[in-house]
């Protein structure tokens, strides 16, 4: 159905504070990946739902206050010396622009309609030097709004940030004022983070995350069929009553908090599926953790990751791990971006690996929207419902949205559908709600998960091992090898060392080429990403020819060495 009037209305603004100053540690981790990835991965949105009655004047001068109370609404990145924007400016007054769709009737499928105007706006890469941060489209019923879709940079503001600015809208259009700020604001923030305090909580960040990702796995979803580094993503919703009241009870039981349980719950299936005895997983809103942030419209977007050690005989057990795992996650989640990627580039180099972000696991059950949204809700909702929605390509193999614990469970989980197809998706949700509910009456043995959940563990062949903290396939190194270095022979042992690590060894037929342990090296690490099952050998061995018995180790072994080396030579 066709729009009867489509109009642009230019708002002007003023009574605001100019200012300038550096970008924030998460500003500049998401203006690298503005800058870097697609838009319409990287752009976020929203959909508000306007009360009944709302004229069109109201709607838009509330979003007026909106932009004049916050800063990060009237922020621009101007170009730096480097790569990416390092300065902020902050305006006084400008305009930005409202989109009115209006309609004589709604189309019947509105839902999947705002989602389509909201991907369409989210498709072009947001102007950082003089964009406004928000693309604004209100969708009206014969001239009186209904939705506002709203579209944000993420330099501007994350999912918090746009919850706080729902609710404050709906405040407005309810005629109540609006408290005076107290969170802080980005240039603030910048600021502390520039102090001796907030340069060394940076540091210890850093520390913290280059020792998961020196001895963690390197992705959680090794195994045949994770391949690719950009995956369509498809979503399975959960809402559950069930769930919900089995949290509950978990937590009352237990003494844990909901969302730690929901946490620790997520954490055991997902490394129970994976085969992992480590769970890594990027929890993205826990930088919200301090009162100052809770509320502040900015994109403090940086993630926490967790480690948790699954290794556990039983659900509280592991709950309890989980709790001081997760405050040390939160408490290193403030870095800077630029410093964090030099580490992760560097520290894979060296141990031959990819840092895959597997594993994302998202709760804004506590923010304004979603509260209001569970509070309306009430008692009312199925048992246990799933439902399937659109797909999304994603960077990862696994992402959850958690959008209420109470009184309804509600889960948007997106996941790789060649690890979870339909069935096993459906599986893995339905699998959730009866381990809570196993919990909610005694503590669960986890022996038995798979007879519990119907979650079944990964299959892996007997080429599989375990190297480094990483599963990974010889044969696979090898042919990633192979190929990387343009179809050279290559040969591939797995040796097991007398203090029990096991190491790979990769020997190479160079032929005529002028090839070295440094170039095979850097040349595999270029092939890495996509390929979850492989990590680079510690040692490789440069033979002439390959032999007759090119699959025996012995044979190689007998070739004249013309080099060898770990390849990590490269000056840091």
């Amino acid at each position: 159905m066709q729009p009867e009037n489509t109009h642009t209305v230019t708002v002007r603004y003023a009574g605001g504070e100019e200012r300038r100053g550096p970008v924030t540690m998460g500003q500049a981790n998401m203006i690298r990946c503005i800058l870097r990835d697609d838009p319409a991965q990287i752009n976020i949105h929203d959909v508000w739902a306007a009360p009944a009655g709302t004229r069109l004047d109201a709607a838009i001068d509330a979003l007026r206050v909106l932009v004049v109370r916050h800063e990060a609404l009237r922020t621009t990145f101007p170009p730096g010396d480097g790569a990416a924007p390092g300065e902020q400016v902050v305006a006084a007054e400008g305009e930005f622009t409202v989109t009115v769709v209006d309609h004589e009737e709604l189309p019947p499928e509105t839902r999947s309609y705002v989602e389509a105007l909201a991907n369409r706006a989210r498709a072009e890469r947001f102007a950082l030097e003089k964009e406004f941060a928000l693309r604004i489209s209100l969708v009206a019923l014969r001239g009186a709004p209904v939705l506002a879709v709203v579209v944000a940079s993420h330099a501007a503001t994350d999912g918090s940030a746009l919850a706080v600015l729902q609710d404050e809208w709906l405040t407005l259009l309810a005629g109540e004022s609006l408290p005076p700020l107290t969170a802080v604001t980005p240039l603030d923030l910048a600021a502390e983070e520039a102090t001796p305090a907030g340069l060394r909580r940076s540091l210890a960040s850093l520390r913290y995350w280059e020792q998961i990702i020196r001895t963690g796995p390197q992705a959680m979803f090794a195994e045949p069929g994770a391949t690719g580094v950009d995956v369509r993503l498809p979503q399975l919703t959960l809402r559950s009553r069930r769930g919900a009241r089995a949290l509950a009870r978990v937590a009352e039981r237990t003494g844990g908090l909901p969302s730690t349980v929901l946490l620790t719950a997520w954490c055991a299936l997902i490394a129970h599926r994976a085969g992992q005895s480590t769970c890594v997983v990027a929890v993205p809103t826990s930088n919200r953790f301090l009162p100052r942030l809770a509320r502040s419209v900015n994109t403090v977007s940086q993630d926490a990751l967790l480690s948790l050690d699954v290794r556990a005989p039983s659900f509280d057990v592991l709950l309890r791990k989980a709790w001081g795992a997760a405050l040390n996650a939160y408490r290193h989640s403030q870095f800077d971006a630029v410093a964090l990627w030099e580490m992760i580039g560097r520290t894979t180099f060296e141990r031959g690996s990819h840092f895959a972000r597997d594993v994302v696991f998202n709760d804004v059950s506590t923010l304004p929207a979603d509260l209001a949204r569970a509070t309306a809700e009430g008692e009312d909702g199925p048992d246990l419902e799933l439902s399937w929605g659109t797909a999304q390509v994603l960077p990862t193999r696994s992402l959850v949205f958690v959008h209420q614990i109470s009184p309804l469970l509600h889960l948007g989980m997106r996941a790789d559908p060649a690890l979870f197809p339909e069935d096993e998706a459906e599986g893995f949700l339905t699998g959730l709600v009866r381990l809570l509910e196993a919990a909610a009456e005694a503590d669960v043995p986890f022996t038995s998960l798979t007879e519990l959940t119907g979650i079944r563990p990964a299959r892996r062949g007997a080429d599989w091992s375990q190297v480094d903290g990483s599963w990974i396939s010889p044969p696979a190194v090898a042919q990633a090898l192979s190929e990387a270095l343009d179809g050279l022979p290559v040969h591939v042992t797995l040796d097991a060392r007398p203090e029990g690590e096991a190491v790979l060894t990769a020997f190479i037929a160079a032929g005529g080429s002028p090839l070295t342990p440094a170039r095979a090296h850097a040349a595999l690490m270029d092939a890495l990403p996509g390929r979850p099952g492989v990590l680079a050998p510690r040692r490789y061995v440069i033979v002439q020819d390959p032999p007759a018995g090119a699959d025996r180790t012995n044979d190689w072994l007998r070739q004249q060495i013309l080099m060898e080396g770990n390849g990590r030579e490269r000056s840091m």
